[in-house]
């Protein structure tokens, strides 16, 4: 789909497409629609994060819990998203041996208790 048709869409199809682009955070793309048609996909980006960064304390921590735990129980699973499993993977992540996604559960374990959020990494 090219930036011309996801202009023309209207929100439900607009927030389907783009939804996921922020993790489980499909408000980030609601909130951008309105502002359509966008220049360029910069423009579009730009929208996407101002939306986020307009969205408040509160808003925005939601969207950082909703990230995935590194090499967790979803990515053990099979159940990340298309995104996050490619992240992961560009990490090294879907490598790990028994021991390593043990000692990764533990980490991940203690940095949600002592920050409230999982730990992100952006690759």
């Amino acid at each position: 789909m090219d930036l011309a048709q996801l202009n023309a869409l209207e929100r439900e199809a607009f927030v389907g497409i783009l939804g996921a682009v922020f993790e489980h955070s499909p408000w980030v793309a609601e909130q951008a629609w309105p502002q359509r048609p966008f220049a360029d996909v910069a423009a579009l980006h730009a929208a996407m994060c101002a939306a986020v960064r307009q969205a408040g304390p509160a808003a925005q921590l939601a969207l950082i819990r909703a990230h995935p735990q590194l090499a967790g129980k979803a990515a053990i699973a099979g159940a990340l998203s298309v995104d996050s499993a490619r992240e992961q993977r560009g990490a090294g992540l879907d490598q790990c041996s028994p021991a390593e996604y043990l000692r990764l559960a533990e980490l991940n374990a203690g940095y949600e208790a002592r920050f409230g959020f999982p730990y992100i990494l952006a690759v």
